[in-house]
């Protein structure tokens, strides 16, 4: 069951959130099937991950893989050999497809490879030293260096 949420509300009363709402909209919209090709993804450390696509049937020249804003679009295409062979029965899918992924801020394509009907692409965040927390040192007057009255003005008892 589906339903649809109108953002507007939120959208009118937050700031800087316009990215988070496309993208809950975009997938609320979606009406491709969502079953092919099946694919995992697999968080292999702290900031690497990697997704596997089950694309049986197709070669690495058949599969185009695009990173672009924040997006890694998967998209396979295979061209038309019905002249080639008569099936008697053809059980793998070789139909077009596109998937999409969104990927967090930071999260960069280190490499793909075609691996016995897998596509594997593996993901690592890197976030740049600027945007990493560092700490501050604070700086003052040291322990020794007491506010006070001049040496020659105490009262001496």
């Amino acid at each position: 069951m589906r339903t649809n949420f109108d953002f507007a509300p939120y959208r009118r009363s937050t700031v800087g959130f316009d990215r988070l709402f496309d993208l809950l909209e975009t997938t609320a919209r979606t009406d491709a099937p969502e079953g092919y090709p099946p694919f995992d993804i697999e968080r292999e450390s702290e900031d690497s991950y990697q997704i596997t696509l089950a694309v049986a049937g197709f070669r690495p020249d058949d599969i185009e893989i695009v990173a672009q804003n924040n997006q890694l679009t998967v998209t396979g295409r295979r061209p038309d050999d019905r002249d080639e062979c008569r099936f008697l029965h053809r059980g793998i899918a070789t139909r077009a497809f596109e998937r999409r992924f969104q990927l967090a801020d930071f999260v960069q394509v280190q490499n793909a490879r075609f691996d016995n009907g897998l596509l594997v692409i593996a993901l690592k965040r890197e976030v740049p030293e600027a945007m990493k927390p560092r700490r501050i040192e604070i700086s003052g007057t040291a322990a020794n260096d007491r506010i006070g009255a001049p040496e020659g003005d105490r009262d001496v008892a």
